[in-house]
């Protein structure tokens, strides 16, 4: 029997989500250009971030990198409020159209640069990173929720571990690597160029 994330993924179409030729592709396990030099993920990594996660509805979620919006339909689904940011207008834009045409009125978009979060409505239940970071961007640790996870890929231009972080009571921070992956970059002070080690 399949539990409503399950159901979820498979009743979402990720062809709305892309553009032209990649729509014939949309029902492959793969990773798909979306222009600008980034992708959407394969599905089967969304379903597992997601499901990392463990969203409920009390929670208030950022996402870091928006990209087509997929992921976004997930957080959007099971959480309270979403909150995600993209450094490229022109697909936080679209991701706002796709999103609001899906009917769904709980995400809240922002332009710019992810790896500094979005302060002004921290702290978060959970946080997702879309892109992957040389090491964890300090501002997200900051803007987790005593509590809180967060999700994201860290490591070289190769290759990434999934990493789930857990913000401890006492401020400590646990660390399970889950998966090795394969994002894009970053771009920014955490990404593998200029990133402070």
């Amino acid at each position: 029997m399949r539990d409503k994330l399950t159901e979820f993924f498979y009743k979402l179409n990720r062809k709305d989500f892309l553009d032209g030729k990649y729509k014939d592709y949309a029902g492959l396990d793969n990773p798909l250009p979306i222009g600008y030099g980034q992708t959407i993920s394969q599905p089967s990594l969304v379903l597992q971030m997601t499901r990392e996660l463990e969203l409920e509805k009390t929670h208030k979620v950022l996402e870091i990198g928006t990209g087509s919006g997929y992921q976004t339909a997930f957080l959007a689904e099971f959480s309270g409020e979403v909150y995600t940011v993209e450094r490229i207008a022109e697909l936080s834009n679209k991701a706002k159209s796709r999103i609001e045409g899906l009917g769904y009125k709980n995400v809240h978009f922002k332009i710019g640069d992810g790896s500094y979060g979005w302060s002004e409505y921290a702290p978060y239940d959970r946080i997702i990173v879309t892109a992957a970071a040389g090491r964890i961007p300090d501002a997200l640790i900051d803007q987790l929720k005593t509590g809180g996870k967060m999700i994201l890929p860290v490591g070289e231009s190769d290759l990434q571990e999934l990493v789930r972080v857990i913000k401890k009571d006492d401020g400590r921070i646990d660390k399970e690597y889950l998966t090795l992956v394969r994002f894009v970059e970053l771009v920014g002070e955490y990404g593998w160029g200029g990133n402070p080690r």
